[in-house]
Protein backbone atom coordinates (compact mmCIF):
# COMPACT_ATOMS: atom_id res chain seq x y z
CA UNK A 1 0.00 0.00 0.00
CA UNK A 2 1.23 3.50 -0.85
CA UNK A 3 2.43 5.04 2.46
CA UNK A 4 0.77 8.32 1.49
CA UNK A 5 -2.62 6.61 1.82
CA UNK A 6 -2.09 6.03 5.52
CA UNK A 7 -0.89 9.60 6.08
CA UNK A 8 -3.95 11.08 4.34
CA UNK A 9 -6.30 8.70 6.18
CA UNK A 10 -4.80 9.89 9.47
CA UNK A 11 -5.47 13.54 8.50
CA UNK A 12 -9.11 12.78 7.68
CA UNK A 13 -9.85 10.63 10.72
CA UNK A 14 -7.60 12.40 13.21
CA UNK A 15 -7.63 16.11 12.33
CA UNK A 16 -10.63 16.70 10.07
CA UNK A 17 -13.33 14.63 11.79
CA UNK A 18 -11.54 14.00 15.12
CA UNK A 19 -13.05 10.55 15.47
CA UNK A 20 -13.56 9.28 19.01
CA UNK A 21 -14.24 5.94 20.60
CA UNK A 22 -17.84 4.81 20.13
CA UNK A 23 -18.60 7.10 17.17
CA UNK A 24 -19.99 5.87 13.85
CA UNK A 25 -18.47 7.17 10.61
CA UNK A 26 -19.82 6.73 7.08
CA UNK A 27 -17.13 6.45 4.41
CA UNK A 28 -18.61 7.47 1.03
CA UNK A 29 -16.16 6.28 -1.64
CA UNK A 30 -16.79 7.25 -5.29
CA UNK A 31 -14.49 5.48 -7.77
CA UNK A 32 -11.66 5.31 -5.21
CA UNK A 33 -8.97 2.60 -4.99
CA UNK A 34 -9.82 -0.16 -2.53
CA UNK A 35 -6.47 0.30 -0.79
CA UNK A 36 -7.37 3.81 0.28
CA UNK A 37 -10.80 2.74 1.54
CA UNK A 38 -9.03 0.07 3.60
CA UNK A 39 -6.63 2.73 4.94
CA UNK A 40 -9.63 4.80 6.07
CA UNK A 41 -11.28 1.79 7.74
CA UNK A 42 -8.09 1.03 9.67
CA UNK A 43 -7.57 4.67 10.69
CA UNK A 44 -11.15 4.85 12.00
CA UNK A 45 -10.79 1.63 13.99
CA UNK A 46 -7.50 2.80 15.50
CA UNK A 47 -9.46 5.65 17.08
CA UNK A 48 -12.19 3.37 18.42
CA UNK A 49 -14.79 4.42 15.81
CA UNK A 50 -17.08 2.10 13.86
CA UNK A 51 -16.70 2.54 10.06
CA UNK A 52 -19.51 1.99 7.55
CA UNK A 53 -18.74 2.04 3.82
CA UNK A 54 -20.64 3.08 0.67
CA UNK A 55 -18.95 2.20 -2.65
CA UNK A 56 -20.16 4.20 -5.67
CA UNK A 57 -19.55 3.97 -9.41
CA UNK A 58 -20.19 7.03 -11.58
CA UNK A 59 -21.76 5.14 -14.49
CA UNK A 60 -24.11 3.27 -12.17
CA UNK A 61 -25.08 6.49 -10.40
CA UNK A 62 -25.78 8.19 -13.73
CA UNK A 63 -28.15 5.43 -14.76
CA UNK A 64 -30.00 5.51 -11.44
CA UNK A 65 -30.68 9.25 -11.77
CA UNK A 66 -31.27 9.45 -15.52
CA UNK A 67 -34.15 6.96 -15.54
CA UNK A 68 -35.26 7.27 -11.93
CA UNK A 69 -38.77 8.03 -10.70
CA UNK A 70 -39.97 10.17 -7.82
CA UNK A 71 -40.86 7.04 -5.86
CA UNK A 72 -37.34 5.64 -6.36
CA UNK A 73 -35.66 8.87 -5.28
CA UNK A 74 -37.85 9.13 -2.17
CA UNK A 75 -37.16 5.52 -1.19
CA UNK A 76 -33.41 6.09 -1.58
CA UNK A 77 -33.56 9.37 0.37
CA UNK A 78 -35.52 7.80 3.24
CA UNK A 79 -32.98 4.98 3.46
CA UNK A 80 -29.99 7.34 3.35
CA UNK A 81 -31.49 9.72 5.93
CA UNK A 82 -32.21 6.88 8.38
CA UNK A 83 -28.60 5.74 8.10
CA UNK A 84 -27.17 9.28 8.29
CA UNK A 85 -29.02 9.91 11.54
CA UNK A 86 -27.01 7.10 13.12
CA UNK A 87 -23.68 8.64 12.09
CA UNK A 88 -21.57 11.08 14.08
CA UNK A 89 -19.07 11.62 11.24
CA UNK A 90 -18.96 11.49 7.44
CA UNK A 91 -15.98 11.17 5.08
CA UNK A 92 -16.56 11.46 1.33
CA UNK A 93 -13.78 10.70 -1.17
CA UNK A 94 -14.85 11.38 -4.74
CA UNK A 95 -12.92 10.24 -7.75
CA UNK A 96 -14.02 10.09 -11.37
CA UNK A 97 -12.53 8.89 -14.63
CA UNK A 98 -14.93 11.17 -16.51
CA UNK A 99 -16.00 14.42 -14.84
CA UNK A 100 -18.75 14.83 -17.47
CA UNK A 101 -20.38 11.47 -16.75
CA UNK A 102 -23.61 13.16 -15.72
CA UNK A 103 -23.70 15.77 -18.48
CA UNK A 104 -26.62 14.10 -20.32
CA UNK A 105 -28.86 13.73 -17.27
CA UNK A 106 -31.98 15.85 -17.97
CA UNK A 107 -32.23 18.98 -15.84
CA UNK A 108 -35.65 17.92 -14.52
CA UNK A 109 -34.24 14.60 -13.29
CA UNK A 110 -31.28 16.23 -11.60
CA UNK A 111 -33.62 18.74 -9.94
CA UNK A 112 -35.99 16.04 -8.68
CA UNK A 113 -33.17 13.95 -7.27
CA UNK A 114 -31.70 17.01 -5.55
CA UNK A 115 -35.02 17.90 -3.96
CA UNK A 116 -35.52 14.38 -2.62
CA UNK A 117 -31.98 14.16 -1.22
CA UNK A 118 -32.01 17.61 0.38
CA UNK A 119 -32.97 16.36 3.90
CA UNK A 120 -30.01 13.97 3.80
CA UNK A 121 -27.64 16.78 2.82
CA UNK A 122 -29.07 19.10 5.48
CA UNK A 123 -28.61 16.52 8.23
CA UNK A 124 -25.11 15.60 7.12
CA UNK A 125 -23.92 19.23 6.92
CA UNK A 126 -25.54 20.44 10.13
CA UNK A 127 -25.50 17.38 12.40
CA UNK A 128 -22.29 15.46 11.69
CA UNK A 129 -18.55 16.06 11.65
CA UNK A 130 -17.87 15.88 7.93
CA UNK A 131 -15.08 16.27 5.41
CA UNK A 132 -15.16 15.97 1.60
CA UNK A 133 -12.25 15.59 -0.82
CA UNK A 134 -11.49 14.54 -4.37
CA UNK A 135 -9.33 11.61 -5.38
CA UNK A 136 -6.50 12.20 -7.88
CA UNK A 137 -7.15 10.65 -11.29
CA UNK A 138 -5.66 10.97 -14.75
CA UNK A 139 -8.64 13.11 -15.79
CA UNK A 140 -7.89 15.56 -12.94
CA UNK A 141 -4.24 15.65 -13.98
CA UNK A 142 -5.37 16.47 -17.50
CA UNK A 143 -7.56 19.32 -16.21
CA UNK A 144 -4.59 20.66 -14.24
CA UNK A 145 -2.37 20.29 -17.33
CA UNK A 146 0.07 18.09 -15.44
CA UNK A 147 1.39 14.58 -15.78
CA UNK A 148 -0.44 11.95 -13.76
CA UNK A 149 2.58 11.38 -11.49
CA UNK A 150 3.26 15.10 -10.96
CA UNK A 151 -0.37 15.75 -10.13
CA UNK A 152 -0.48 12.89 -7.62
CA UNK A 153 2.57 14.36 -5.87
CA UNK A 154 0.94 17.79 -5.85
CA UNK A 155 -2.32 16.33 -4.52
CA UNK A 156 -0.81 14.49 -1.56
CA UNK A 157 1.44 17.46 -0.72
CA UNK A 158 -1.53 19.85 -0.58
CA UNK A 159 -3.91 17.44 1.16
CA UNK A 160 -1.51 16.42 3.94
CA UNK A 161 -0.45 19.93 4.97
CA UNK A 162 -0.33 20.80 8.66
CA UNK A 163 -3.51 22.86 8.46
CA UNK A 164 -3.30 23.80 12.13
CA UNK A 165 -0.58 26.28 11.18
CA UNK A 166 -3.17 28.31 9.25
CA UNK A 167 -5.16 29.09 12.39
CA UNK A 168 -3.56 32.47 13.38
CA UNK A 169 -3.91 33.92 9.89
CA UNK A 170 -7.46 32.64 9.47
CA UNK A 171 -8.48 34.14 12.80
CA UNK A 172 -7.17 37.56 11.75
CA UNK A 173 -9.18 37.42 8.52
CA UNK A 174 -12.26 36.23 10.40
CA UNK A 175 -12.11 39.21 12.77
CA UNK A 176 -11.66 41.64 9.87
CA UNK A 177 -14.73 40.21 8.10
CA UNK A 178 -16.88 40.28 11.23
CA UNK A 179 -16.09 43.98 11.73
CA UNK A 180 -17.21 44.77 8.18
CA UNK A 181 -20.61 46.15 7.24
CA UNK A 182 -20.74 46.66 3.48
CA UNK A 183 -18.44 44.97 0.96
CA UNK A 184 -17.60 46.46 -2.43
CA UNK A 185 -15.97 44.19 -5.03
CA UNK A 186 -14.56 45.63 -8.24
CA UNK A 187 -12.69 43.99 -11.09
CA UNK A 188 -12.85 43.32 -14.79
CA UNK A 189 -16.57 43.32 -15.60
CA UNK A 190 -17.45 43.41 -11.88
CA UNK A 191 -18.94 46.09 -9.66
CA UNK A 192 -20.78 44.48 -6.76
CA UNK A 193 -21.96 45.65 -3.33
CA UNK A 194 -23.53 43.73 -0.48
CA UNK A 195 -23.83 43.79 3.31
CA UNK A 196 -22.45 41.26 5.80
CA UNK A 197 -23.13 43.23 9.00
CA UNK A 198 -23.84 40.91 11.92
CA UNK A 199 -23.08 37.74 9.96
CA UNK A 200 -20.79 35.09 11.39
CA UNK A 201 -17.49 34.28 9.64
CA UNK A 202 -16.13 30.73 9.66
CA UNK A 203 -12.44 29.81 9.13
CA UNK A 204 -11.87 26.58 7.19
CA UNK A 205 -8.55 24.89 7.78
CA UNK A 206 -8.95 21.22 6.90
CA UNK A 207 -12.05 20.37 8.92
CA UNK A 208 -14.66 20.34 6.15
CA UNK A 209 -12.79 20.15 2.86
CA UNK A 210 -9.39 18.83 1.84
CA UNK A 211 -7.59 20.77 0.45
CA UNK A 212 -8.68 23.82 2.42
CA UNK A 213 -7.89 27.46 3.10
CA UNK A 214 -10.78 29.93 3.21
CA UNK A 215 -12.95 32.02 5.52
CA UNK A 216 -16.63 32.15 4.58
CA UNK A 217 -19.70 34.10 5.56
CA UNK A 218 -22.97 34.99 3.82
CA UNK A 219 -24.42 38.30 2.61
CA UNK A 220 -27.64 39.74 3.97
CA UNK A 221 -30.06 38.05 1.58
CA UNK A 222 -31.59 41.11 -0.11
CA UNK A 223 -28.49 43.35 0.05
CA UNK A 224 -26.67 42.22 -3.10
CA UNK A 225 -26.67 44.70 -5.99
CA UNK A 226 -24.53 45.06 -9.10
CA UNK A 227 -22.82 42.78 -11.58
CA UNK A 228 -20.31 39.96 -11.13
CA UNK A 229 -18.19 38.47 -13.90
CA UNK A 230 -16.59 35.15 -12.91
CA UNK A 231 -13.33 34.15 -14.61
CA UNK A 232 -13.09 30.46 -13.62
CA UNK A 233 -14.81 27.70 -15.54
CA UNK A 234 -17.07 25.57 -13.36
CA UNK A 235 -18.70 22.16 -13.63
CA UNK A 236 -22.11 21.66 -12.06
CA UNK A 237 -24.43 18.68 -12.51
CA UNK A 238 -21.93 17.30 -15.03
CA UNK A 239 -22.08 20.36 -17.30
CA UNK A 240 -19.21 22.78 -17.93
CA UNK A 241 -19.87 26.52 -17.74
CA UNK A 242 -17.56 29.39 -18.70
CA UNK A 243 -17.75 33.20 -18.58
CA UNK A 244 -20.65 33.24 -16.13
CA UNK A 245 -22.00 36.76 -15.61
CA UNK A 246 -24.65 37.48 -12.99
CA UNK A 247 -26.63 40.68 -12.46
CA UNK A 248 -28.17 41.24 -9.02
CA UNK A 249 -31.00 43.47 -7.86
CA UNK A 250 -32.09 43.47 -4.20
CA UNK A 251 -30.31 40.17 -3.64
CA UNK A 252 -31.82 38.28 -6.58
CA UNK A 253 -30.08 37.16 -9.76
CA UNK A 254 -32.16 38.95 -12.40
CA UNK A 255 -29.90 38.17 -15.35
CA UNK A 256 -27.54 35.22 -15.90
CA UNK A 257 -25.46 34.49 -19.00
CA UNK A 258 -22.67 32.04 -19.86
CA UNK A 259 -21.50 29.81 -22.70
CA UNK A 260 -24.56 27.67 -21.88
CA UNK A 261 -27.10 30.30 -20.82
CA UNK A 262 -30.11 28.02 -21.16
CA UNK A 263 -28.81 25.32 -18.79
CA UNK A 264 -27.46 27.95 -16.40
CA UNK A 265 -30.92 29.47 -16.00
CA UNK A 266 -32.55 26.06 -15.72
CA UNK A 267 -30.37 25.36 -12.68
CA UNK A 268 -31.02 28.82 -11.21
CA UNK A 269 -34.76 28.17 -11.57
CA UNK A 270 -34.54 24.98 -9.48
CA UNK A 271 -36.33 26.63 -6.56
CA UNK A 272 -36.96 30.00 -4.94
CA UNK A 273 -33.57 30.17 -3.21
CA UNK A 274 -31.41 29.27 -6.19
CA UNK A 275 -31.29 32.87 -7.46
CA UNK A 276 -30.10 34.25 -4.10
CA UNK A 277 -26.64 33.98 -2.54
CA UNK A 278 -25.85 31.57 0.28
CA UNK A 279 -22.09 32.06 0.71
CA UNK A 280 -19.28 34.58 0.26
CA UNK A 281 -15.74 33.33 0.91
CA UNK A 282 -12.16 34.55 0.57
CA UNK A 283 -9.54 31.89 -0.24
CA UNK A 284 -5.80 31.81 0.41
CA UNK A 285 -4.22 28.35 -0.01
CA UNK A 286 -0.66 29.25 -1.10
CA UNK A 287 -0.13 26.00 -3.02
CA UNK A 288 -3.23 26.32 -5.23
CA UNK A 289 -2.75 29.06 -7.79
CA UNK A 290 -4.54 28.03 -10.99
CA UNK A 291 -8.02 26.66 -11.79
CA UNK A 292 -8.56 23.06 -12.85
CA UNK A 293 -12.37 22.81 -13.03
CA UNK A 294 -12.57 20.99 -9.72
CA UNK A 295 -14.37 23.12 -7.17
CA UNK A 296 -12.74 21.64 -4.06
CA UNK A 297 -9.42 22.92 -5.43
CA UNK A 298 -10.59 26.00 -7.32
CA UNK A 299 -12.48 27.53 -4.38
CA UNK A 300 -9.20 27.55 -2.36
CA UNK A 301 -7.10 29.40 -4.98
CA UNK A 302 -4.94 32.08 -3.35
CA UNK A 303 -6.19 35.57 -4.24
CA UNK A 304 -9.70 34.40 -5.14
CA UNK A 305 -13.21 34.61 -3.73
CA UNK A 306 -16.34 32.62 -4.40
CA UNK A 307 -19.88 33.92 -4.41
CA UNK A 308 -22.35 31.06 -4.20
CA UNK A 309 -25.92 30.91 -5.49
CA UNK A 310 -28.17 28.67 -3.40
CA UNK A 311 -28.22 27.19 0.06
CA UNK A 312 -26.54 28.92 3.00
CA UNK A 313 -24.83 27.07 5.82
CA UNK A 314 -26.51 26.86 9.20
CA UNK A 315 -23.46 28.48 10.83
CA UNK A 316 -23.87 31.55 8.58
CA UNK A 317 -27.63 31.45 8.12
CA UNK A 318 -28.93 34.37 6.05
CA UNK A 319 -32.32 32.77 5.55
CA UNK A 320 -31.67 31.44 2.04
CA UNK A 321 -32.60 27.81 1.49
CA UNK A 322 -32.29 25.82 -1.70
CA UNK A 323 -31.49 22.35 -2.99
CA UNK A 324 -28.48 23.75 -4.87
CA UNK A 325 -25.21 25.18 -3.59
CA UNK A 326 -23.07 26.26 -6.53
CA UNK A 327 -19.63 27.67 -5.68
CA UNK A 328 -18.53 30.01 -8.47
CA UNK A 329 -14.98 31.38 -8.35
CA UNK A 330 -13.36 34.65 -9.37
CA UNK A 331 -9.56 35.08 -9.16
CA UNK A 332 -8.31 38.64 -8.56
CA UNK A 333 -4.53 38.22 -8.75
CA UNK A 334 -2.93 40.55 -11.34
CA UNK A 335 -2.29 37.81 -13.89
CA UNK A 336 -6.05 37.10 -13.91
CA UNK A 337 -7.08 40.70 -14.43
CA UNK A 338 -6.73 42.04 -10.88
CA UNK A 339 -9.50 43.42 -8.73
CA UNK A 340 -10.24 44.56 -5.21
CA UNK A 341 -12.40 43.63 -2.26
CA UNK A 342 -13.15 46.66 -0.14
CA UNK A 343 -15.28 47.35 2.89
CA UNK A 344 -17.42 50.39 3.51
CA UNK A 345 -18.38 51.09 7.11
CA UNK A 346 -20.49 53.97 8.36
CA UNK A 347 -20.70 53.43 12.16
CA UNK A 348 -22.41 56.79 12.85
CA UNK A 349 -23.15 59.96 10.94
CA UNK A 350 -20.15 61.63 12.56
CA UNK A 351 -17.74 58.72 12.34
CA UNK A 352 -17.18 57.36 8.86
CA UNK A 353 -14.54 55.45 7.01
CA UNK A 354 -14.07 53.71 3.71
CA UNK A 355 -11.56 51.02 2.85
CA UNK A 356 -10.28 49.92 -0.55
CA UNK A 357 -12.53 52.05 -2.79
CA UNK A 358 -12.76 51.64 -6.52
CA UNK A 359 -11.01 54.24 -8.65
CA UNK A 360 -14.14 54.38 -10.78
CA UNK A 361 -16.54 54.83 -7.86
CA UNK A 362 -18.54 58.02 -8.37
CA UNK A 363 -18.73 58.76 -4.63
CA UNK A 364 -16.59 61.79 -3.73
CA UNK A 365 -16.74 63.90 -0.59
CA UNK A 366 -15.48 67.49 -0.18
CA UNK A 367 -12.27 67.85 1.83
CA UNK A 368 -12.24 69.74 5.12
CA UNK A 369 -9.25 71.80 6.29
CA UNK A 370 -7.04 69.95 8.71
CA UNK A 371 -7.03 71.52 12.15
CA UNK A 372 -3.35 70.95 12.79
CA UNK A 373 -0.66 69.59 10.55
CA UNK A 374 1.23 68.51 13.68
CA UNK A 375 -1.54 66.21 14.75
CA UNK A 376 -0.31 62.56 14.74
CA UNK A 377 -1.74 60.37 12.01
CA UNK A 378 -4.01 57.48 13.04
CA UNK A 379 -2.49 53.99 12.71
CA UNK A 380 -2.70 52.41 9.26
CA UNK A 381 -4.01 48.94 8.56
CA UNK A 382 -1.42 48.20 5.88
CA UNK A 383 1.88 49.83 4.80
CA UNK A 384 1.55 52.85 2.50
CA UNK A 385 3.80 55.81 1.69
CA UNK A 386 3.45 58.76 4.11
CA UNK A 387 0.90 61.40 3.18
CA UNK A 388 2.20 64.96 3.12
CA UNK A 389 -0.13 67.63 4.56
CA UNK A 390 -1.76 69.83 1.93
CA UNK A 391 -3.35 73.26 2.26
CA UNK A 392 -7.15 73.52 2.29
CA UNK A 393 -8.65 72.92 -1.12
CA UNK A 394 -12.07 72.71 -2.67
CA UNK A 395 -11.03 69.86 -4.91
CA UNK A 396 -12.67 66.50 -4.12
CA UNK A 397 -10.75 64.32 -1.69
CA UNK A 398 -9.98 60.73 -2.68
CA UNK A 399 -11.94 58.58 -0.27
CA UNK A 400 -10.70 59.68 3.11
CA UNK A 401 -12.61 60.24 6.32
CA UNK A 402 -14.67 63.38 5.86
CA UNK A 403 -14.57 64.28 9.58
CA UNK A 404 -11.83 64.20 12.23
CA UNK A 405 -12.04 61.32 14.66
CA UNK A 406 -12.16 63.76 17.59
CA UNK A 407 -15.62 64.91 16.54
CA UNK A 408 -17.12 61.45 16.92
CA UNK A 409 -20.16 61.95 19.10
CA UNK A 410 -20.73 58.32 20.04
CA UNK A 411 -18.90 56.47 22.80
CA UNK A 412 -17.46 54.03 20.26
CA UNK A 413 -13.70 54.29 19.60
CA UNK A 414 -12.77 56.43 16.64
CA UNK A 415 -12.27 54.39 13.44
CA UNK A 416 -8.74 53.86 12.23
CA UNK A 417 -7.71 55.41 8.99
CA UNK A 418 -7.06 52.91 6.25
CA UNK A 419 -4.78 53.04 3.28
CA UNK A 420 -6.50 54.34 0.16
CA UNK A 421 -6.28 51.06 -1.70
CA UNK A 422 -5.65 47.40 -1.05
CA UNK A 423 -5.94 44.53 -3.51
CA UNK A 424 -6.83 40.88 -3.03
CA UNK A 425 -3.75 40.09 -5.04
CA UNK A 426 -1.77 40.85 -1.90
CA UNK A 427 -4.20 41.15 0.96
CA UNK A 428 -7.55 40.28 2.46
CA UNK A 429 -10.08 42.97 3.48
CA UNK A 430 -8.48 45.60 5.70
CA UNK A 431 -5.15 44.37 4.29
CA UNK A 432 -4.95 41.63 6.91
CA UNK A 433 -3.86 38.67 4.87
CA UNK A 434 -3.01 35.43 6.64
CA UNK A 435 0.76 35.23 6.73
CA UNK A 436 2.27 32.52 4.56
CA UNK A 437 4.82 31.98 7.32
CA UNK A 438 2.00 30.60 9.47
CA UNK A 439 1.18 27.92 6.89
Amino acid sequence: MDPRYGKLADVLCGFSTRLKKGENVLIDAHDVPEDFVIALIRAARERGATPMVNLHKARVGREMVKGGTKEQFKLAADHELARMKKMQAYIAVRGSDNIFEGSDIPAAQAKLNGEMMRPVLDHRVNKTKWVVLRWPTSSMAQQAKMSTEAFADFYFRVCTLDYSRMIPGMEALKQAMMKTDEVHIVGKGTDLKFNIKGMNAIPCGGEYNIPDGEVFTAPIKDSVNGVLQYNCATIYQGVSFENIRLVFRKGKIVEATANNTKRLNEILDTDGGARFIGEFAIAFNPHILNPMQDILFDEKIAGSFHFTPGKCYETTDNGNHSSIHWDMVCIQRPEYGGGEIGQITWPTKKSRRRLSPSASDPVRRPARPRRSSARPSPPRTCPTPPVRPRPPSRKPARMRSSRPASRTSSSRPAPTRSSPRCSTASAAPACRRPSTSAW
